[in-house]
């Protein structure tokens, strides 16, 4: 007799599992896809979304400024890529259901409990991410940047901004995903804790190392400013402090799993 707690795909034929997940993927595509054709009408508002820190910039200093396209395309592929952009960005929690659907019945109630929390983490933390390099890291990198223009004189001439579309859109996506990617350390570190993989102990003895390795993905992920990298690196060794903390945790409640009277008066 099966346990009230079992599996409810234990015993699915594989042909069931790939048709199931043929229908999830199916349907993530067609959310992606909708979502596509709606970001594409609103995709100049989108644009302007993202170019905002750079505007207000210029409107800080009073200067009338433009982004320029060199290629007869490439405003039309610069807006495609950015409803695709912002369809994935916003069709993330969708996509995650339809993995939580897919995976769940195959769960155990208790395996269940302990994976949900990392579900809902994933996009919050993602979504902290591009808060923290919208509001905070393109600001100061605009300005960081704008630093090198060069007013004409006698003998020199003046070097002034003239951004592209695609280039400036293609920046922005790199440093959005690139502190995305990184927020999800805690969650990546905390899952691996669970079943074992790495411990809060070598974590903390791997600090240092971890503090190296932060920099050297700043210093690949990010543009080649000091501003930019430092402001992934340092959220990247927070993170990483968090994790070690949160593995901490898991072990200490597999602990009590293990050893129930463990810690408490007899």
């Amino acid at each position: 007799m099966n346990s009230p707690e079992a599996p409810e795909q234990s015993s699915m034929p594989l042909l069931d599992h790939l048709i199931e997940l043929r229908q999830r993927l199916l349907r993530s595509l067609i959310a992606i896809l909708l979502l596509f054709f709606i970001c594409y009408y609103f995709s100049v508002d989108i644009y302007g979304f993202l170019v905002r820190p750079l505007a207000d910039i210029f409107q800080e200093s009073g200067q009338d400024r433009r982004l320029i396209f060199t290629a007869m395309h490439e405003a039309f592929f610069t807006y495609i890529k950015v409803s695709f952009f912002a369809a994935m960005f916003i069709a993330f929690p969708f996509v995650s259901g339809q993995v939580w659907l897919f995976v769940a019945p195959g769960l155990y109630k208790q395996e269940k409990k302990a994976f949900l929390p990392f579900l809902i983490a994933t996009p919050v933390l993602f979504f902290l991410g591009g808060a923290l390099v919208y509001y905070y890291v393109l600001p100061v990198a605009w300005k960081f940047f704008l630093t090198f223009e060069q007013i004409g004189s006698e003998g020199a001439m003046a070097i002034q901004l003239e951004a592209k579309v695609n280039e400036y859109l293609s920046l922005v996506m790199r440093l959005i995903f690139a502190f995305g990617i990184c927020f999800e350390l805690p969650v990546v570190l905390t899952l691996l804790g669970k079943v074992g993989l790495v411990g809060s102990k070598g974590l903390a003895e791997k600090r240092k190392y971890a503090i190296v390795m932060a920099f050297i993905a700043a210093a690949i992920l990010t543009p080649p400013d000091p501003i930019s990298q430092i402001g992934l690196a340092l959220p990247t060794i927070l993170l990483y402090e968090i994790s070690i903390y949160s593995v901490k945790l898991v072990e200490r409640r597999s602990d009590e799993k293990l050893d129930p009277n463990n810690g408490k008066k007899s």
